[in-house]
């Protein structure tokens, strides 16, 4: 099986918030990779993984890191595939993260999710997919609704909880 998705991050200490995107991307059936590497311990490693991703079948990364973050600006400088960042909170309750990965030069873009974001992160890498796949456009359109179903379920929950002083 080829990977469509590949899940990178800059240490295994990472995996905890990335875990959310691989179990996303298990669910609806998405085959991906998932890898530490390092911006700046295997700097090499990186470029050679960003330089041979879409040879190998990937279409989208999704690059973690905390921190200084260059993880994702880095694999994003050596691919023409869309990388998305998440960054991680660690210090500066993961502000320096968000400011390393939103603030690429012109022709490097890293799109950013929120801090610790990475099941967004494989909801967007989805729909970037499903732009020219059928069947994972149609999953997408699924889970799509199922977020509409589990509010619209939770507030007719909402409705039975009595209050003495509530107006309906």
């Amino acid at each position: 099986m080829i990977p469509l998705v590949s899940i990178i991050m800059g240490s295994t200490s990472d995996y905890e918030v990335m875990e959310k995107a691989a179990k996303f991307l298990d669910e609806h059936d998405i085959p991906f990779e998932i890898n530490a590497l390092s911006a700046h311990r295997t700097a090499d490693k990186v470029s050679e993984f960003a330089k041979n991703a879409q040879k190998r079948g990937v279409r989208v990364i999704i690059a973690a890191a905390g921190m200084a973050a260059a993880l994702p600006g880095a694999v994003a400088a050596e691919t023409t595939l869309p990388v998305i960042g998440v960054p991680i909170k660690s210090s500066f309750e993961g502000l320096d993260s968000v400011l390393s990965m939103i603030q690429m030069p012109p022709g490097i873009p890293v799109a950013t999710v929120a801090v610790n974001g990475s099941m967004n992160a494989a909801v967007l890498a989805m729909e970037i997919l499903a732009l020219t796949d059928e069947t994972i456009k149609d999953k997408m359109q699924v889970y799509k609704s199922s977020l509409k179903d589990k509010i619209i379920k939770a507030n007719e929950q909402l409705k039975e909880k009595q209050f003495k002083n509530r107006v309906f």
